[in-house]
């Protein structure tokens, strides 16, 4: 056994690896400084909304909004806009008069499905509204994105636009993303003016964010000359703060605030019309969208400024408290683990805690933007009391272990190929989803880097018939996944790289002699 490193020099290691994880959750949470697309004394034009609280869905049932939730929001609204784009008339009938109010211009939406009962019960609703509202209705819009669902034909809603504009005084159009405006020609000619979606993160061809606005502005250019002299309104652009990356294309904060920001800048440059998306973030879209889908806003579920429109942005608001969550777990750690057991652990154990900690932390916050049921907090729960016992593990293999220690050591040991064999059922059933349903999935990296960076530098006996069958789906995955997700995208290539190292894990693992 190698000599005890000096006190002095373990400190130093300590220090260094506290650093690292300071760095590390600084790095992602530093404020970025970007021109202003909002202040106190220049609204925006429009901003989609829709009146669901963090705990509400429209898929509740019964369907009660709170009407004291909408008078506030509005109010909120009304500091920063002009106006407010809705997509429905069920239990909104309110909004008009909150409107007026607070000083604000509706869009009034009605939402068409393939249901022509609840359809025409929402068109008689959007023409009551639009005639009895004419002071605060500057436009309504029949149907969002039918045609994308395809819930309605072409034709259908060529008619239900005709009924419309022959009972209401303001513009009618109707909205959907940008190509299906082409692919139904029939629609365009009965609107007032052509109401746009442009979601560079949802194209089928990505835009990452350095190309996202440039890609805004061609389509828009595009629609203006040949659709002219009919108006485009956009009527949803933005981007997401969190979730998956999608080819080049990464949610952030940060790049919210740039696309925001840029296209505000832009628009009003060129006099364009436009509606953004979202004026608060929507966690019931997760259950649909997965995380992606919850995070469009401008305000946040409980209605704090996200930092989007003006001011400095950070893509991680919560980072001093991961911080210090995770500096408290590494100092745990090392508590736990007392005396390294020679020079080689005296560095390398400090590496570990930090490692762990900031696995945790990461998986931690990926954990509370993500999970939305029961059985994912189960899951997320599980997989982080693995990464505690593969911690303990590690720091006490690099530990001196007397008296319950020791005791301690023997008995994560004994149990060792059952953690191994769970990190690897965990990763295969990620690695399938990935391969298989990935659309709306996060990358679950955080969760089972630590397990496998251990035990592919440690080997652990496990039993081997589950062992070689984890590796083949984990291993055979990896390109598939690479190919789907597109070179460019990192997160895809840190799953591929923790998959690579879970498959030496189980691999070495073969090569023990002795099968428990």
């Amino acid at each position: 056994m190698d000599r005890p490193m000096p006190r002095p020099l373990y400190l130093l290691c300590c220090l260094l690896a506290l650093t690292g994880l300071a760095a590390l959750w600084y790095g992602l949470g530093k404020p970025v400084h970007l021109p202003d697309a909002a202040s106190p004394t220049h609204k925006l034009q429009c901003a989609s909304y829709t009146p669901f609280d963090k705990d509400q869905s429209p898929f509740d049932q019964p369907f009660r909004l709170r009407p004291a939730r909408m008078d506030a929001d509005l109010a909120l609204l009304a500091e920063r806009f002009e106006c407010i784009r809705t997509y429905s008339q069920t239990g909104l009938e309110a909004i008009p008069a909150l409107a007026r109010k607070h000083g604000l211009k509706v869009m009034l939406g009605a939402w068409v499905n393939a249901n022509p009962v609840d359809t025409d019960k929402e068109i008689a609703l959007l023409i009551d509204a639009a005639n009895a509202n004419p002071d605060v209705v500057s436009a309504v819009i029949v149907g969002n994105e039918s045609l994308l669902r395809k819930e309605v034909t072409g034709e259908r809603l060529a008619q239900l636009i005709k009924r419309v504009k022959g009972q209401v005084k303001v513009p009618v159009t109707y909205a959907d993303v940008w190509e299906f405006w082409l692919q139904h020609p029939q629609v365009a000619p009965e609107v007032d003016f052509l109401t746009i979606h442009l979601l560079p993160y949802w194209e089928d061809d990505p835009r990452g964010i350095d190309a996202a606005l440039a890609h805004v502005a061609e389509v828009r250019e595009v629609f203006g000359k040949r659709f002219a002299p009919k108006d485009i309104l956009i009527g949803e652009t933005g981007w997401p703060s969190e979730g998956r990356q999608r080819e080049t294309a990464v949610p952030s904060r940060v790049n919210e605030a740039r696309f925001i920001r840029g296209f505000v800048a832009m628009a009003e440059t060129n006099g364009w019309r436009y509606n953004l998306i979202e004026a608060f973030d929507q966690p019931w879209k997760r259950a649909s969208e997965g995380a992606v889908g919850g995070y469009w806003g401008l305000y946040d579920a409980d209605r704090h400024d996200k930092g989007v429109l003006e001011g400095p942005v950070s893509n991680l608001a919560l980072w001093p408290q991961w911080l210090l969550a995770s500096g408290l777990l590494w100092l745990a750690t090392l508590i736990f683990a007392g005396r390294p057991a020679d020079s080689r652990a005296a560095l390398l154990l400090p590496l570990l805690a930090a490692l762990g900690a900031a696995s945790l932390g990461l998986w931690g916050e990926l954990v509370r933007l993500n999970a939305r049921f029961a059985g994912e907090w189960l899951w997320a729960a599980l997989l982080a009391g693995l990464n505690l016992l593969v911690l303990a593990h590690g720091a006490l293999a690099l530990a001196l272990r007397e008296g319950w220690r020791q005791r301690a050591f023997a008995w994560l040991q004994g149990h060792a190929g059952k953690w191994l064999l769970a990190a690897g059922f965990a990763a295969a059933v990620s690695m399938l989803a990935m391969v298989f349903d990935p659309r709306y999935r996060s990358f679950p990296s955080a969760a089972l880097l630590l397990p496998a960076l251990v035990y592919a530098l440690r080997p652990v006996r496990a039993r081997r018939a589950e062992v070689a069958l984890l590796a083949l789906i984990i291993g055979a995955g990896v390109a598939p996944q690479l190919y789907q997700e597109g070179l460019s995208n990192q997160q895809a290539w840190g799953w591929a790289l923790v998959s690579v190292l879970m498959v030496a894990a189980l691999w070495r693992s073969l090569r023990m002699r002795t099968v428990l």
